[in-house]
């Protein structure tokens, strides 16, 4: 996925799901504030703690001080607190709503749209995909507003104790954005196919419990559970791949962090022994230093959990969006059964599957309130008429009526319901 793909996607999600839930995000950003702001008093306060305790030994601040931290710390748990409550409910209820989608597609979507998918890929869409999608939103929006803040708040009091040091502690900035952009591409096709995975196990374990009793009529336990395995093997092969590239971030943001702490070292050393740092805001600094790196690993993985939403997005857009062809025109009509005779002309149909016609110029009527059979070899056509009758399909050629009625001006509920409880109208 391309990253002006990525924008596109993450703008439908955010116009058509996240905005309505805006209020609740708008609060975690306030939220997120009080969090960025205690974090940050933390690191602040070593300062006069080191040279008012340590070194001046001033006995008001000796408690004044440690009660100070500890409001700070109180402060900033309550608000994660309630900063995740508020996000962990935006990803549940897009994601639910989401769910719905699919479920409402899968009721009013054409049948042969559901004859040509898979069950198990709408499972793995409504249980796989949405997961991700929530993940992105909860958690991901999150930690871009906490961790932006926090590290923003952080850099404020390293440039304060400091700005020498400071520039040097932001050459990891770019680095880390770089890498979390490299690895973001990387989980996103990794995803997508993890989904696919999914879909193919969900499928292969449907047809397992509706074909269970010829399964073990025929012996056939041995090769579908090998089946079985391939597809659980495969699916465990595509999350470990998933799993590696995010760790991937792990060991570099570690050898980063090595090279900035001995650097540090190495540079407050010379200040100190200049004259131009002293001893408590070196505490005070690399107290700075050392939570922002938190929020940096953090805004490195965001990148990927972005990829990994807006693939798993694409995915449920993708079905959501698909076209109902089978519908209502604009004016249909009431049907209205008198004698509910039946009438095709010249019906021509064939599924998109296949390059044959199932039925060609079909023309016959049927006398309403008498019984018809269709007789005829398997594929000859006897189910296809049956399913243009109510809709099931479109004909591409010709005319189906019902008492002089062509089927596709009138509602299909009216004629569903004519077809399913009207006496002398019914059919099997």
């Amino acid at each position: 996925m391309k990253f002006d793909e990525l924008k596109i996607i993450l703008k439908r999600l955010f116009s058509e799901y996240v905005r309505k839930h805006l209020s609740k995000i708008l609060t975690a950003l306030l939220l997120s504030l009080v969090v960025a702001a205690s974090t940050s008093s933390i690191a602040w306060l070593l300062d006069p703690a080191v040279k008012k305790i340590f070194i001046d030994k001033d006995k008001v601040l000796a408690w004044t001080i440690p009660l100070l931290i500890i409001i700070a710390f109180s402060s900033k748990g309550l608000s994660l607190y309630f900063a995740r409550i508020n996000t962990i409910r935006v990803g549940e209820e897009v994601a639910g709503e989401l769910q719905k989608k699919i479920a409402t597609n899968i009721l009013l979507s054409d049948i042969e749209t559901l004859d040509n998918r898979h069950s198990g890929k709408y499972i793995s869409n409504v249980m796989f995909d949405a997961h991700h999608v929530r993940t992105l939103v909860s958690t991901g929006i999150l930690n871009l507003m906490k961790d932006s803040l926090t590290l923003i708040a952080l850099t404020c009091v390293m440039f304060y104790q400091n700005w020498k040091l400071t520039l040097f502690a932001m050459i990891m900035m770019p680095l880390a954005g770089g890498l979390a952009r490299s690895l973001g591409k990387r989980i996103g096709k990794a995803t997508s196919k993890a989904g696919v995975s999914s879909g193919n196990l969900a499928s292969f374990l449907t047809e397992i419990f509706k074909g269970s009793k010829m399964i073990r009529i025929y012996q056939k336990e041995t090769e579908e559970d090998k089946k079985a395995n391939q597809f659980i093997d495969d699916l465990v092969e595509k999350n470990i791949k998933i799993g590696s590239i995010v760790i991937r971030a792990t060991p570099i943001m570690e050898c980063l962090t090595g090279f900035m702490i001995a650097g540090f070292i190495f540079i407050s050393g010379k200040l100190i022994s200049a004259g131009e740092l002293g001893v408590n805001n070196f505490f005070s600094f690399l107290a700075a230093m050392m939570l922002a790196y938190q929020p940096i690993r953090s805004l490195a993985t965001i990148n990927m959990a972005a990829y990994q939403g807006a693939s798993a997005f694409k995915r449920v857009r993708d079905i959501i969006d698909k076209e109902i062809k089978v519908k209502d025109i604009e004016k249909a009509t009431k049907l209205e059964i008198k004698n509910c005779d039946i009438n095709f002309n010249n019906v021509n149909f064939k599924y998109s599957s296949t390059e044959e016609k199932a039925i060609k110029d079909v023309s016959f009527k049927i006398k309403g309130g008498t019984m018809c059979a269709f007789v005829g070899q398997s594929g000859a056509g006897k189910s296809t008429i049956i399913n243009l009758l109510p809709r099931f399909y479109d004909p591409q050629e010709g005319i189906i009526e019902i008492d002089n009625q062509n089927i596709q001006e009138v509602s299909l509920k009216s004629l569903r319901k004519n077809l399913s409880s009207k006496p002398g109208c019914s059919f099997i």
